[in-house]
């Protein structure tokens, strides 16, 4: 019986070393706040996919050469576009085809953020 006590007693002591409650807390990770977007570009004025003026159009142009506005592009032109394809690029960038047709031949203008970059006829 002094064997069992003495059994009970040593597997108590050592219960009692592993549910101590002296263990640090874990470290507190505070996740540092996220920056705001960046704001979205403004290119000014541009054209929309049905080929309408989003703004005041620029009148500083008074040729049709690369670096003009969508806009000024179709102030130069006496008249709305055939046909506008807007979109984007892989790297943000806004990208439109304007399409005008001619008698005869067409003209296709490509501008890159709002900038003419160059002209296909």
């Amino acid at each position: 019986m002094t064997r069992t006590v003495i059994g009970f007693a040593l597997l108590g002591l050592a219960l009692a070393g592993c549910s101590s409650t002296d263990r640090a807390a874990p470290p507190v990770t505070i996740a540092a706040p996220k920056p705001p977007p960046p704001p979205a570009p403004s290119w000014g004025p541009v054209l929309a996919p049905d080929g309408t003026c989003t703004g005041a159009v620029p009148t500083a142009a008074a040729e049709i050469a690369p670096g003009i506005g969508e806009c000024e592009l179709v102030r130069l032109k006496g008249r709305p576009p055939t046909d506008v394809l807007v979109g984007e690029s892989g790297r943000g960038q806004r990208e439109v085809q304007v399409l005008y047709t001619e008698p005869g031949a067409k003209e296709l203008y490509f501008f890159v953020n709002n900038r003419l970059d160059r002209i296909v006829k």
